[in-house]
């Protein structure tokens, strides 16, 4: 593995971190077997999200990169790339730890050169992943936020976010907290084979209920929606009910896209699991990364009616859960790299 075109070098402070501040470590328990953790010192937390952004946020922290959910259509995988990181099996257990995000956000937040502005996590790697439950990094950052009454929101399909909840509660009465849990379906074989690191969807909803029974509202993105495999009316029936069962303040549907680096990822996947329906995605997907204009606005209609059938809604446009829907790996990339787009 190189690090260099990330570590001290020609170009200085704009390195993301310095060679000799990788520390590479194993855990021989059965939750973290098989992944190794890189801790690094970030020289910077607070990312700014391009200016062409069509979203309604400009600052995000990532305090993880790589996820051991193992999402086979996860967006992010790319961006381990800028790390000559491998984006497939790499990207699921070779998981680079910032541990010095919280102090450094509690710096950054003080800065007088640094706005107070929306911060939204979750919308690169999930902030809740396994990782987070040995490194402990967002009780120090929910606490920075807190203290400088600094508005942010998380997306996660991580559980562990209830052991935060005291935390949460208390930022809530200082600014305003978003909270959203991914849920794309509740089919749970499709959810074994496409998101095998991840908590059940059952256990998602459970921490939604339990996050809107302590007074923190909690909406669900419903992404993604897997053509052919959870687009059923019957599936979108059955995800919607839930989700309105979990007592969810919204519901936003998102049709899978995959971008270079997910896309051969996810078609080697589906080529194993259900090579039937290689075909049929090369057609779908043959004008790009995402599904035909007509497709998504058909899911998006389907899950709209059935949300009012139970009684929520689609996030509102600017509410604090509307901004969690990502667009882009919001880390700084080297020169030359080229940032994601999803929406």
């Amino acid at each position: 593995m190189r690090w260099n075109n990330l570590t001290d070098g020609p170009t200085g402070p704009a390195a993301l971190f310095g060679a000799d501040a990788v520390v590479t470590r194993t855990f021989d328990t059965p939750e973290f077997r098989g992944i190794t953790f890189h801790e690094v010192r970030a020289r910077s937390i607070v990312n700014r999200v391009p200016g062409a952004s069509r979203m309604p946020f400009e600052w995000t922290v990532n305090p993880y990169r790589g996820c051991s959910h193992a999402c086979v259509y996860c967006f992010a995988r790319k961006t381990h790339s800028y790390l000559d990181l491998d984006t497939g099996l790499g990207f699921d257990s070779q998981i680079v730890v910032k541990t010095n995000a919280p102090e450094l956000l509690r710096r950054e937040l003080g800065s007088r050169r640094r706005p107070v502005a929306h911060i939204a996590m979750g919308t690169n790697v999930d902030c809740y992943q396994r990782a987070e439950g040995r490194y402990g990094l967002m009780p120090g950052i929910i606490e920075a936020l807190r203290d400088h009454a600094n508005p942010f929101s998380i997306l996660t399909k991580g559980t562990l976010i209830l052991r935060d909840l005291p935390l949460l509660r208390q930022a809530a009465e200082v600014t305003e907290v978003g909270i959203s849990v991914s849920v794309g379906f509740t089919d749970t074989a499709l959810w074994r084979t496409v998101e095998p690191g991840t908590p059940s969807p059952a256990a998602r909803l459970a921490a939604v209920r339990t996050l809107t029974d302590a007074g923190i509202e909690c909406g669900v993105l419903m992404a993604p929606v897997i053509p052919f495999l959870g687009d059923a009316p019957e599936q979108l029936r059955e995800t919607v009910r839930a989700v309105a069962e979990s007592g969810a303040t919204s519901v936003t549907p998102l049709v899978l896209h995959l971008r270079p680096g997910a896309r051969e990822w996810f078609t080697a996947w589906l080529g194993e699991h259900h090579p039937h329906l290689v075909a049929r995605y090369e057609r779908m997907y043959a004008g790009g990364s995402y599904a035909p204009t007509w497709y998504q606005r058909q899911i998006t209609r389907q899950v709209h009616e059935l949300a009012d059938e139970f009684g929520i809604g689609p996030a509102r446009r600017g509410a604090a859960r509307a901004v969690l829907v990502p667009e882009r790996p919001s880390e700084p990339v080297p020169a030359g790299a080229t940032q994601l787009t999803l929406l």
